[in-house]
């Protein structure tokens, strides 16, 4: 069975040690959507909102995000990544955005929880700069998809993407 890699022997937290391992590029994809009402998508879509371009700022947010990741998640190592990119995906049957977020670097210890920040806090933020005209949005799945490097190699989820 698998350990809890931030626990100690005495069951406290701890940051992990990462000072031995490899040096290998590593990367992750995560995804997160947020799903709203007709109104609210139509502002988004159209680019017709009074804050502004929602995606665009939606989109900093996102690689902002990946970038604070250890400022934000107290065990998480500050990484110095070299690429995040956030995609944003209408889906006006649903009148959802889907949000995939990919962050990569050469480094001793994987970007996941990064590409998952970055997905989390677009989605925040478009809720945010969204809520007037619609405070029932409702933001999920987050998820990690897929991830690369390191001792364990490729990981893909083996569920279907969120439809």
């Amino acid at each position: 069975m698998s350990q809890l890699t931030h626990l100690n022997q005495r069951g406290e937290a701890n940051m992990v040690d990462v000072t031995e391992k490899d040096i290998t590029d590593r990367s992750a994809l995560a995804e997160s959507r947020i799903c709203m009402g007709a109104e609210a998508f139509a502002l988004l879509s159209q680019g017709a909102h009074k804050k502004g371009d929602v995606l665009s700022v939606a989109r900093i947010a996102g690689i902002q995000a990946a970038k604070k990741t250890a400022d934000l998640i107290p065990l998480c190592h500050p990484l110095a990544l070299t690429k995040v990119a956030l995609e944003f995906e209408l889906q006006p049957d649903k009148h959802s955005v889907h949000i995939t977020a990919f962050c990569r670097l050469a480094g001793r210890t994987g970007v996941e929880m990064e590409a998952l920040t970055a997905a989390s806090v677009a989605a925040l933020t478009i809720y945010d700069m969204c809520k007037a005209a619609d405070p029932t949005m409702e933001i999920g799945p987050t998820r990690l998809l897929q991830k690369t490097g390191g001792k364990s190699g490729h990981w893909r989820s083996n569920a279907p993407a969120s439809a």
